[in-house]
């Protein structure tokens, strides 16, 4: 496993080793051991996986006081996945990351407690996976603005093009509105 810390040094981009032939591919997903080794030492307690169709966005999405950290990736199609740092006492506060994660490049991103998540579907359809340090809570679920100027997220969507979005997140606060951590 290859493991490249993006422009925020805490959001982790995974590139697995792919074993392949003419019979399709091998890879490990998962491996307690391994990430340990590279100092993700991890506690999985929750398994989701989401199916969207194309230009739809998704976040940005974190919990306050039951924080996930995420280990995403995409295991059908393609997405723009980006982390957006909400600690107040990082020096990294309010700034994203983003990174391409497709069925052909098998690439994963870590996603630690603190950050809100959220994804654009690129392709037709995406199937989306992700494990969880915690378990989701709908009372505790936040959502900053996908489009929020401050953040000033640069969504690869084509000219003209609007996401398609849930209610939920269409009423997203901005980052300056948003309960954040310390």
């Amino acid at each position: 496993m290859e493991i490249q810390p993006l422009a925020i040094p805490d959001v982790l981009l995974i590139r697995p080793r792919v074993f392949g032939d003419h019979r399709g591919f091998f890879l490990e997903s998962w491996n307690r051991l391994r990430l340990a080794e590279a100092g993700l030492d991890l506690d999985f307690v929750q398994d989701n996986h989401s199916r969207s169709g194309k230009h739809i966005l998704r976040g940005l999405h974190y919990q306050l006081k039951n924080s996930q950290g995420k280990l995403v990736r995409v295991v059908s199609g393609a997405v723009f996945d980006v982390a957006v740092d909400l600690r107040r006492s990082s020096p990294t506060f309010g700034r994203w990351v983003g990174a391409e994660l497709s069925e052909a490049n098998h690439h994963m991103l870590w996603v630690p407690p603190g950050f809100a998540h959220g994804f654009l579907v690129l392709s037709e359809a995406a199937d989306f996976l992700y494990k969880c340090t915690n378990y989701y809570v709908q009372a505790d679920e936040h959502c900053i603005l996908w489009n929020d100027s401050g953040i000033a997220i640069e969504w690869p969507l084509p000219a003209g093009v609007s996401p398609l979005l849930s209610a939920k997140d269409a009423a997203g606060l901005t980052l300056s509105a948003a309960a954040t951590f310390p």
